[in-house]
């Protein structure tokens, strides 16, 4: 009888290693390997049968393309994300912190589809029916047609849900408490959760229903379990949002039916999760505009245009290595936009604390936010108020040149709609010539000596106090 053999397999990131170890040495994390059984390898020398298979039709590339039929949800900001709502058979994850609207987002949308007459089928693995009935009532949901169930065996999950007519959406809560009887290992593991998820796409290819798994997030705020699960999936969709702040934001990260780099904006209310129509409008709200080292910045999330207000602070340091504090932008940027301004504008930045704050919780991913931060760092050095009718964008090069980017017609427009009268950005970029559709004039920038000279030509040097008088 052959010897059963066991791997290591870190439940981080999947990989597997020969003997157990106290750090992965694919992914750095600590005490994540767990022993699991393995199967049994192909004999040396042996072949695959293909007696048992079957030819597979074979088509061109030319032919007629059918458009995948959407499931709308009622959810505008949701439907947004997904590419317009959800497509037959496909399989989405949907990842993001303990508490942080998850489960609500879920409910609403299964109830605004069961009152369109659709079966909707919640099945939780973390709460009891009488948990989720209790948040319906409390989102006044409860007169709604969705069936519930509490189970985490995938075989009795896929055996209700074949029984009666097809559902048109399965909501998972969440694939990390689902189990399988065809492999041995405990629930939650790396090999549990990825034959779990296995099963349960196999299921929504083949009987067309739209299915839903919600997935745990790590402390640095990865979907917890196997990366191959997101390439299974046909969408991974990351609901984000900051404890502090009544707003949540709903970020596509991969979208076979859909953009990429949409986002969906709610507001965290007693009735559940509202659509917010004005994203800018909501950012803004409180902006302190007679203060330096505060910028408006004019960027893009997918189709949509929305301004932020981006706050710099730099104050002399009395440390050896000065602080770089970054929350809500890319680190690494920082670092380069500061560089640039010490080698090609003069400013001595290196015994100051840096201290960058993206206003209202929003993560900022385009590099077009460079000439924003760079006004509010100068700003906040020099000590220098900003004008309040000014919306910033565009990239700064490593030679302290500014490069044009996309989409400044539209960026202009909002910024208009918004009240604000004059854009600086890069000269030439496309869309931003014609002032007549745009209605705000340019102020072109070519080199970002030229951005620092014009914040310091104001001059504006006076204390805080006397600024905001």
């Amino acid at each position: 009888m052959a010897k059963s053999r066991s791997t290591f397999v870190c439940q981080a990131c999947g990989g597997a290693h020969n003997r157990w170890n106290g750090r992965c040495e694919a992914c750095g994390a600590w005490n994540t390997i767990v022993e699991e059984a393995a199967s049994a390898p192909v004999a040396k020398g042996s072949s695959i049968s293909i007696r048992g298979g079957r030819t597979v039709p074979l088509e061109g590339l030319g032919g007629p393309i059918d458009e995948a039929p959407r499931l709308q949800c009622g959810i505008s900001e949701f439907d947004r994300v997904t590419g317009g709502g959800f497509v037959r058979g496909s399989a989405v994850l949907l990842g993001g912190e303990p508490g942080i609207g998850k489960s609500t987002l879920l409910i609403q949308a299964a109830a605004a589809l069961g009152r369109s007459g659709h079966r909707i089928v919640y099945i939780s693995g973390e709460e009891a029916t009488a948990q989720i009935r209790m948040r319906a009532e409390r989102l006044g949901l409860s007169d709604a047609p969705v069936e519930l169930g509490a189970e985490t065996n995938i075989e009795d999950i896929l055996t209700t849900l074949s029984t009666g007519p097809v559902p048109r959406l399965v909501v998972i809560d969440s694939i990390q408490t689902m189990w399988t009887s065809a492999v041995e290992s405990a629930p939650g593991t790396v090999t549990q959760v990825r034959a779990s998820a296995q099963a349960l796409i196999r299921f929504a290819k083949t009987s067309g229903s739209a299915v839903i798994l919600v997935g745990h997030v790590t402390k640095d705020g990865q979907i917890a379990g196997p990366r191959v699960v997101e390439h299974m999936v046909d969408a991974v969709l990351s609901f984000e949002g900051e404890q502090g702040h009544a707003f949540r934001i709903l970020r596509a990260q991969k979208n076979r039916f859909g953009a990429t780099d949409e986002i969906g904006v709610f507001s965290m209310t007693g009735r559940g999760l509202e659509d917010v129509a004005n994203p800018s409008a909501l950012f803004l709200s409180s902006r302190d505009v007679a203060a330096p080292g505060v910028a408006v910045f004019a960027g893009m999330e997918g189709t949509r245009p929305i301004l932020v207000e981006i706050q710099a602070l730099v104050a002399p340091s009395s440390l050896g290595t000065p602080r770089r504090a970054v929350v809500g932008w890319d680190s690494n940027r920082l670092s380069m936009v500061l560089a640039v301004l010490e080698a090609h504008a003069g400013l001595r930045l290196g015994g100051h604390d840096v201290y960058l704050n993206v206003a209202g919780g929003l993560r900022i991913q385009e590099p077009a936010a460079d000439i924003a931060v760079a006004a509010a760092l100068v700003s906040s050095f020099a000590n220098s108020v900003l004008p309040q009718d000014s919306v910033f964008f565009g990239e700064v090069s490593l030679s302290g040149s500014v490069r044009p980017v996309a989409h400044a017609g539209l960026r202009m427009k909002e910024a208009t709609r918004l009240g604000f009268s004059r854009a600086i950005g890069p000269s030439g970029s496309p869309g931003s010539s014609d002032k007549s559709e745009s209605g705000i004039s340019l102020n072109g920038l070519t080199s970002l000596d030229s951005l620092v000279a014009d914040i310091a030509a104001r001059g504006v040097r006076a204390g805080r106090p006397q600024a905001a008088a």
